[in-house]
């Protein structure tokens, strides 16, 4: 019967019949349209994250190129020696199988070649009848005269069955051994040819024992068909045996869902990311999250300051992190950036001429217009440099600053930083700004903080997901080059955490309102990061901030980069390296360009120690310990006064020391340079 089937091909009938299933084969497919998973690539090529096809299967693109030649070599072996000689059909094979099927009176061997199998995995024909084998040995003919050896064979490897929902060479070597195929072992190989002939039986994680034997199947046949040898066979036999299927590659995954939402046809996504470093950095937020608290999520860009290129961008702590809300991408979540918009505040005065890092400027209480700022720990320093305080993130000399450089300014050159500052409705920039009174993102920061370590040019943050429009024109900086240069000196003196080492990157802090969002943004010369902190629904984190929360994973992260710390750019032609004192007389301090518009309650107070308490000197048991006063607000020079006698006096220094005589009650008082004085009374022991 089936020698009559075989025969029936050279017949006239057969030829009648013959036409006929031709008229009703399936198109010919193009091997760069078959449908496949959309795999999103980092920079280098390498796989971040695959998504199953429209009916959830996992088939993922590949050439012969990217598999392992080994593979190759032992599939052509095991299921098509005559691959490359034959047109579609091996008729030796073909004769064989039908005297086997003549003998035994059931289908002993297919004799179906590598084209005839990728015939039925594209039209679905039966492989167990003489019907379905004659359609294949026609869809077989056709293949081999539309298309050439290679797309056949590609074809295989793309559509091959490996059990469950896994299609394809490459899939299958990822979900069982979690690597690419370009380079298997032997075993692994044999394993792999083994598969597709029985895939759901054959599945080692469903029948390990099933697997081995099919796969010692394949080792024995290829050292009868000296592929390889028989000791190599042995060895591979040793080769333990895969028991469950992998995850898939999920690096970058709010990216790159993001990417196959902008491009949801195309078969391969480049990101600008680094595989390598995402990873690390993605343990990395895991990690220090869960140190931090169950509902944290912890958010990381990495920036290259001269492409723009995002090389790693870490959305939360954990996609499928319940607790922390891991599917919300908290890098482009809009929220309050706290203090680390100062940088640019300060950049900007400089840029105008207003003035100079050393430059000296008031921290005392300061009312605009109703708005009243205070520092973060409720204390005034007095007179500061400007590189105090922003080395030390003062609130009231930005806001000074602020309001004499002007709050739209500010937010027109968050603009050209390519980043956008989210107001409320119908509102204009505020002084509330400077300290956090808009909305941004993690992005937008980092965004600003490259610009700033460029030199003041602004570049824009490529991550291959959205097309960039290219600049037709020079656009406009963010800061001129000295500005930029004074703030990122600045920013180098900040004091780094306790994981850090001082001067190695600038860098700023920040903490939101109600303690809901800590940051640390930073740059080398080459590349900048950002860090965010907080829980993705916006509710308060008692006691988190930016130097102890955020911080140390920016530290952190710049250890993670493959380029050791890159020295910051030199100082540009013009800069001012001074004193206070070498100063020009205009820029020794800073001064609002309306000092009415200002007002000041410069009362000075004592701020230790307070009114009515006991201080434990030791002196009941004979110490003889100085009790130290300090003083916040006011106006220096200040006297201090011990029972009306005066016992010190400092030109900016806002504490002295005295001496007591013996244990008792003791009336403290302090006078500053405009005649106002505090008072409080003591008893020491």
């Amino acid at each position: 019967m089936v020698l009559a089937g075989v025969a029936l091909v050279g017949s006239q009938y057969g030829l009648a019949v013959l036409r006929d299933i031709r008229a009703t084969l399936p198109p010919t497919p193009v091997v760069s349209a078959v449908p496949v998973s959309t795999a999103v690539v980092d920079n280098a090529g390498l796989l971040l994250r695959p998504f199953t096809t429209a009916n959830g299967r996992w088939r993922l693109p590949v050439t012969i190129e990217e598999v392992d030649r080994r593979f190759i070599d032992m599939l052509l072996a095991y299921e098509d020696q005559h691959f490359n000689e034959h047109h579609g059909i091996d008729w030796p094979s073909m004769l064989r199988a039908a005297v086997q099927y003549a003998g035994a009176g059931r289908i002993v061997s297919g004799g179906s070649t590598l084209t005839m199998q990728v015939a039925r995995l594209i039209g679905g024909e039966p492989t167990r009848n003489i019907a379905g084998k004659l359609r294949q040995m026609v869809h077989a003919d056709a293949l081999e005269h539309s298309l050439g050896k290679d797309e056949i064979l590609t074809l295989y490897l793309t559509l091959a069955p490996y059990g469950g929902n896994i299609e394809g060479i490459r899939a299958a070597s990822l979900a069982y051994f979690g690597k690419e195929p370009g380079r298997l072992t032997t075993a692994e190989c044999a394993l792999l040819v083994a598969l597709p002939q029985s895939p759901e039986a054959r599945r080692p994680d469903r029948d390990i024992e099933v697997a081995r034997a099919a796969r010692n199947l394949v080792l024995d046949r290829m050292v009868g068909a000296r592929v390889i040898s028989a000791e190599e066979a042995e060895a591979a036999k040793l080769e333990p045996m895969p028991k469950a299927r992998r995850d898939f590659p999920m690096y970058a995954a709010h990216l790159a869902e993001a990417a196959v939402k902008a491009h949801p046809n195309a078969r391969k996504i480049e990101l600008t990311i680094e595989r390598k470093l995402q990873a690390k950095l993605e343990r990395l937020g895991a990690d220090r999250a869960a140190q931090l608290g169950s509902k944290l999520s912890v958010a990381i860009v990495v920036a290259d300051q001269q492409t723009g290129n995002i090389l790693a961008s870490v959305g939360s702590a954990g996609l499928f992190n319940a607790d922390s809300d891991g599917y919300v991408d908290m890098t482009e979540a809009v929220r309050s950036p706290g203090s680390t918009l100062k940088p640019l505040i300060y950049g900007l005065a400089f840029e105008l001429g207003m003035a100079h890092p050393e430059s000296l400027i008031e921290d005392r209480p300061t009312a605009f217009n109703g708005y009243v700022p205070v520092n973060f720990d409720g204390f005034n320093r007095g007179t500061v440099s400007i590189r105090q305080a922003l080395t030390e993130s003062l609130n009231i000399p930005a806001v000074v600053v602020l309001d004499a450089v002007g709050p739209a300014r500010l937010v027109a050159r968050i603009k050209r930083a390519h980043a956008a500052a989210r107001l409320p409705a119908d509102t204009a920039p505020s002084l509330a700004v400077g300290l956090g009174g808009v909305g941004v993102t993690l992005r937008d920061l980092v965004s600003i903080y490259a610009a700033i370590g460029r030199g003041g040019s602004p570049v824009v943050l490529r991550d291959g997901v959205k097309p960039v429009a290219e600049e037709t024109e020079t656009p406009a900086p963010v800061l001129d080059p000295i500005a930029a240069w004074y703030v990122g000196n600045i920013l180098a003196d900040v004091p780094p955490p306790l994981n850090g080492s001082a001067g190695r990157i600038a860098y700023k802090t920040g903490t939101s309102y109600g303690y809901r969002d800590a940051w640390a943004i930073g740059f080398d010369g080459k590349t900048v990061i950002g860090v965010w902190v907080g829980r993705p629904d916006n509710s308060q984190i008692p006691g988190i901030t930016g130097i102890g929360a955020a911080a140390p994973i920016l530290f952190e992260s710049f250890d993670r980069l493959a380029e050791k710390t890159v020295p910051l750019r030199d100082a540009p032609p013009g800069t001012i390296f001074a004193s206070n004192s070498e100063l020009p007389l205009p820029l020794r301090r800073f001064r609002h360009p309306d000092e009415q518009k200002v007002k000041r309650d410069a009362a000075p107070q004592i701020a230790y120690p307070s009114d009515g308490v006991d201080v434990d000197l030791g002196l009941a048991s004979g110490n003889e310990a100085p009790l130290i006063v300090k003083v916040r607000n006011g106006v220096p020079p200040f006297t201090f006064f011990a029972n009306g006698a005066p016992f010190g006096r400092s030109a900016f220094a806002r504490q002295n020391s005295w001496r007591p005589d013996g244990p008792g009650f003791v009336t403290l008082s302090v006078v500053d340079a405009e005649g106002r004085s505090d008072t409080v009374k003591v008893f020491l022991d």
